[in-house]
């Protein structure tokens, strides 16, 4: 039997007023330490998106959602954020914000796979 890791994750969410606290899941981040694995998936549903909030921002949006992608990849283009240790670039991304883009709290659990693991979160949570 393959060993299992322990992973977190967290549901980004696009949030167009913060003070309404209504939401729409468009992505989720993975972080499993003892794989090295820190990655974020996420998709911009344009009609869904429109049909929430008609002026929404989409080229904003996708800056803001590109950001997590170079900061999970970490290196140079992930700026300062992205070249912290993979542990620090999770927590920063999942730290609570009051913004268009914000992620849920974070839940545990454990994987034999991280990337599959994460498409399946995705998946059942996004799509």
């Amino acid at each position: 039997m393959p060993e299992k890791h322990l992973f977190e994750y967290a549901v980004i969410r696009v949030v167009p007023r913060v003070e309404r606290e209504e939401f729409l899941n468009v992505g989720v981040i993975l972080y499993c330490p003892a794989q090295g694995f820190l990655k974020t998936l996420y998709e911009l549903p344009e009609e869904r998106l429109r049909a929430f909030y008609a002026p929404i921002n989409l080229p904003e949006l996708e800056e803001r959602l590109g950001a997590f992608r170079r900061i999970c990849a970490g290196r140079a283009e992930g700026g300062v954020i992205g070249q912290l240790p993979i542990a620090a670039r999770f927590r920063w991304l999942t730290a609570a914000r009051s913004t268009i883009v914000q992620t849920s709290a974070i839940h545990p659990g454990l994987c034999t796979d991280a990337g599959e693991t994460l498409s399946r979160l995705f998946a059942q949570l996004v799509q």
